[in-house]
């Protein structure tokens, strides 16, 4: 039972320093045209946005909606990989098997 405890206690510890880690990874991504970029951090909350002038045409408003939301989920995408394989590797150091990881 003592076991139990200390591995439950550990993965509590291990789950604090990758929150930490994700807080303070950034992932950008960028539109194809370089227009638009986005960067995010693990926690997945938008730290930075920029769209370059030449983009905030008003004929390009339909353009500009779709490539501001291809972009971020983009970067959202890599953030979850980012936490999930962090997860996945915390939890293989501690013997813990996950279904599904």
């Amino acid at each position: 039972m003592l076991d139990k405890f200390k591995q439950l206690y550990e993965l509590q510890k291990k789950a604090k320093e990758i929150q930490k880690e994700l807080k303070d990874t950034e992932i950008e991504a960028k539109s194809d045209d370089g227009t638009v970029s986005v960067v995010i951090n693990g926690e997945q909350h938008i730290v930075d946005l920029k769209i370059e002038t030449s983009a905030l045409r008003p004929d390009n408003k339909d353009g500009l909606e779709k490539t501001l939301i291809k972009v971020m989920a983009e970067a959202i995408s890599q953030a979850q990989a980012i936490a999930a394989e962090k997860t996945k590797s915390v939890m293989k150091d501690l013997g813990v098997n996950l279904p599904g990881m």
